[in-house]
């Protein structure tokens, strides 16, 4: 006689051995496929609800890399409990059939040994993708400095980065080879001007004129939101027998270094030539006239 509730109900409304045992088989199957659907649903969505909150209560506001970097991390927890949920499912639904799971769960671990020996940088990569999301090391945007290759990203996955290049070139690393990362897009960074004074200036005249254009240059309506304290006179970098390097520098929003450094050479270099400390070479007006007679000019006044 079974234990099975299923069964004897079956069988108690009349049905044969074979319809009862088959209405139980399909029952069980329906139950256990719909189990899996509602836990895996509510898993999922508790998966998602818990990695968007811890990440937003890492910030204090949250920003629109924030806000993307907690789906993609919600995005992934809830994968990876739909896949356990089912995993779970199809061994329930074997074990119903009657396939005896132990021999199957042997052989699977063996293969499961072998391709974590043959697959252990896919692993890599995958776990580093993972950890590099979850730490905000960099996001798409970012310019970064990634196995010796400078650019920004255009793309992050688990298990690789895609880099636009300086040149345009398109770069693909994987996650599990990167081993150190420079990210120039940070939070904040620094737009760093080497001023070249020729040897025959007068460096403390120079040095002046600098600090009180760059005075001038926070109150700037254009500026004010790029420049984010500063920019100073570091003092002088290098000095040769040509004359010295002055060195200035600003910390800046990342995405306005480029503009900031140009914007200072550009105002350092008139306000250096209009105060005089940095001449500016000019032709002669009467270059021309004392400059000798071409070859053929001599020929034809000798001939002549």
């Amino acid at each position: 006689m079974r234990d099975d509730y299923l069964y004897e109900l079956f069988r108690e409304l009349g049905a044969s051995d074979l319809v009862a045992r088959t209405a139980e088989f399909f029952v069980g199957l329906v139950l256990i496929l719909a189990g899996a659907m509602v836990v895996s649903r509510l898993g999922s969505r508790l998966a998602r609800r818990s990695i968007e909150s811890l990440v937003a209560r890492s910030r204090l506001e949250p920003t629109a890399r924030s806000t993307s970097r907690a789906k993609t991390l919600a995005g992934v927890a809830a994968s990876l409990v739909r896949i356990l949920v089912f995993s779970i499912a199809v061994l329930l639904i074997l074990d119903t059939v009657g396939i005896n799971l132990g021999p199957l769960l042997a052989g699977a671990s063996i293969v499961g040994v072998a391709l974590g020996f043959g697959a252990q940088s896919l692993v890599r990569d995958f776990l580093s993708g993972f950890f590099i999301l979850a730490e905000d090391q960099y996001g798409v945007g970012d310019t970064v400095t990634v196995a010796e290759v400078l650019g920004t990203v255009e793309e992050v996955s688990l298990r690789t980065t895609r880099l636009r290049g300086v040149d345009g070139t398109v770069w693909y690393v994987p996650n599990g080879e990167i081993r150190k990362v420079g990210n120039s897009a940070k939070d904040w960074s620094r737009a760093i001007v080497d001023v070249h004074v020729p040897a025959q200036a007068d460096i403390n005249a120079a040095t002046t004129v600098i600090r009180e254009e760059l005075r001038a240059i926070p109150p700037d309506v254009e500026w004010a939101g790029a420049i984010l304290d500063g920019p100073e006179v570091l003092g002088v970098e290098a000095m040769g027998p040509d004359g010295w390097t002055v060195r200035v520098a600003a910390r800046v929003a990342p995405e306005a270094r480029g503009s900031v450094t140009r914007e200072l050479r550009m105002r350092i270099a008139a306000r250096l030539q209009n105060e005089g400390v940095v001449q500016v070479a000019k032709t002669p007006p009467n270059q021309a006239a004392a400059e000798p007679p071409a070859p053929e000019d001599q020929a034809d006044r000798t001939s002549s």
